[in-house]
């Protein structure tokens, strides 16, 4: 096994590299997350959305040039997306606490990939309300070599592998009735599809955990959109509809998939020993 040396560098010194790495990757995701489907080619110069200048060199700086620029074009100053901000940001972020879950050098990569993979499909669903099947397709080899892995690591009885992929089987089957049932008007099939991997990620300790903190966390957003929409007389600026967000409006149910397998792979949160407080 190839270790992170903690002994010599601190494990917060790692996570603050990971941190610096992260951003970048997140500055490329923004790329491919704009170019993707578009049949632009992710060597084109970056440019402005508004006036189509080319960005200079110190306009690329991930999360400093935003800053900087008071997320303003130099040139025509028009708004350039918060997006962008944010994506370095929760990619930074989320390497940055990969470390935590393990120092084998090779799974926090994997990790690393995974965790690029998902911040594609959370912003893609969010802005285009559809989760390609490419990156699903992406995700589910990436988990399942991740499976592998620890399982070459750590070898276990093999009926608690089957276990994994049935628990996930299982959390996707849940999601598949309720499309079935609703015709497709709660969720998309490619959601169905999304929560395979994602169950096989948390573990089947962790799949029911993942499907309720998913539900959890959509009403708990939507909830928190609709006060802020009622607050500025509905107008939400955020995301998600043109005419801002009510009761029967479509919202993309992926973020929250992600969210909650995102929760519960750095915290562990059992949401049944929630109710053993109680």
């Amino acid at each position: 096994m190839f270790l992170l040396n903690t002994t010599i560098i601190p494990l917060w010194w790692w996570q603050v590299i990971a941190l610096g790495f992260g951003v970048i990757i997140g500055s490329f995701l923004n790329v491919y997350i704009y170019r993707f489907h578009t049949g632009k080619s992710l060597n084109g110069k970056s440019h402005c959305l508004s006036c189509g200048v080319g960005l200079r060199w110190f306009d690329l700086f991930p999360l400093f040039s935003y800053v900087a620029l008071r997320g303003k074009c130099r040139v025509c100053g028009c708004s350039i997306p918060a997006r962008y901000f944010l994506v370095e940001l929760l990619t930074g972020v989320l390497f940055a606490l990969t470390p935590l879950l393990t120092v084998d050098v090779p799974l926090i990569l994997l990790n690393w990939w995974l965790l690029s993979v998902l911040v594609v499909i959370f912003v893609y669903d969010l802005y285009h309300f559809i989760i390609p099947d490419k990156l699903t397709a992406i995700l589910t080899a990436l988990v399942v070599v991740q499976v592998g892995y620890e399982y070459w690591l750590h070898p276990v009885d093999f009926g608690l592998l089957a276990a994994q992929f049935y628990t996930a089987l299982a959390g996707s089957a849940f999601f598949f009735i309720l499309w079935l049932y609703s015709g497709g008007r709660w969720l998309g099939f490619g959601d169905v599809k999304l929560a395979f991997p994602l169950g096989l990620l948390v573990g089947p300790a962790f799949v029911f955990s993942f499907v309720v903190l998913a539900f959890w966390i959509g009403a708990g957003v939507s909830l928190l959109i609709l006060g802020y929409q009622k607050l500025n007389r509905g107008k939400a600026h955020l995301h998600l509809t043109g005419n801002g967000l009510t009761m029967k409006s479509a919202v993309p149910f992926a973020p929250f998939l992600i969210a909650s397998s995102l929760v519960i792979l750095f915290t562990h949160l059992n949401v049944l020993a929630l109710f053993s407080f109680m």
